[in-house]
This record gives C-alpha cells, sequence and structure tokens, in this order.
C-alpha cells in the first residue's frame, strides 16, 4: 500500500509541472483514479502521456503498492475545456 500523497510525489517528480488529483477508489491505499493536468503533455498523444505518467509511478506498480490505476491525462488546455463542460 502507498499513501495518496506519495504517489503524488512520485508522478511530481516525473512530471514536476503536473497538476495531480488523486482518489482512493476503495480506502485501501492500492486502487487509485488518478487525474495528471500538465504542460509536458502538449504534442503528445494519449499513449505517450500515460507512458510517462506509468514511468513515473513504475516501482509503486512493480512492488504492487498500486494494484490498479486508472488514468485520465490532460494539457492544460484540454483540462479548461473538460473542466467547462462538466
Amino acid at each position: 500500500m502507498i499513501h495518496p500523497d506519495q504517489v503524488a510525489s512520485m508522478i511530481k517528480s516525473g512530471i514536476p509541472d503536473a497538476d495531480v488529483q488523486i482518489q482512493d477508489l476503495t480506502g485501501g491505499n492500492d486502487h487509485y483514479q488518478i487525474v495528471v493536468i500538465s504542460p509536458t503533455f502538449e504534442g503528445k498523444g494519449l499513449v505517450q502521456q500515460h507512458q510517462l505518467v506509468y514511468g513515473a509511478v513504475q516501482s509503486a506498480m512493480s512492488s504492487e503498492a498500486i494494484h490498479a490505476l486508472s488514468l485520465k491525462t490532460y494539457t492544460p488546455e484540454e483540462w479548461a475545456t473538460a473542466s467547462a463542460a462538466s
């Protein structure tokens, strides 16, 4: 198990300009829904964006500290559009 703050720190270490929002889906600190907003994602496809995030949390995934991860990534412009729509 890994605390949400630790997951956010891992992502921010790999993507320093990221805004990270984490929700623990089960209360067990091992199943997370994560939203990452970063200018780093501009010009990158969805797979590349997710690879950046998975690269940042790879150690937690490989040690099974994180069992499941639901991931959404946005550029700041995409996030502004998505936030306005909801």
